[in-house]
This record gives C-alpha cells, structure tokens and sequence, in this order.
C-alpha cells in the first residue's frame, strides 16, 4: 500500500511542474463546459430551452408551406 502511496505522490509531483499536463487538464475542464452548455441548451433528449425553440420555429415554418 505504501508503495502505491509514493508512486501516486511521485506522479502528482510531476504533473504540478509540468506545463503540458497543466494545458491538457485545462483541456478537459474547457470541454467539460461545452458538453455541459450544450446539454443545458438542447436537453438530453432535445426537449431543453434550444430544442422547444427550434421545434417551435420548424413547425410553424413548415405550417405556412403550401400542401
């Protein structure tokens, strides 16, 4: 166990100086954010804000086309 301990110590000390995985982790948190934007936008079933707004436009563009 204690083995695993500094080896996971070890690690979190390289990755605190090292820049790239400092960027990449700001990656993660970036696309994070988008992922959860979209989904509060769209809903996951495309019943959110976005998705009512869009099927509302659609339908009553596709009303006024003649048949």
């Amino acid at each position: 166990m204690l083995q695993y301990y500094l080896q996971t110590r070890e690690a979190l000390k390289r990755l605190r100086v090292d820049q790239d995985g400092v960027v990449s982790f700001e990656y993660v948190i970036v696309a994070a954010c988008v992922v959860a934007a979209v989904l509060f936008a769209f809903g996951p079933t495309g019943s959110g804000i976005m998705g009512q707004a869009l099927s509302t436009a659609i339908g009553s563009i596709v009303a006024k086309l003649p048949t």
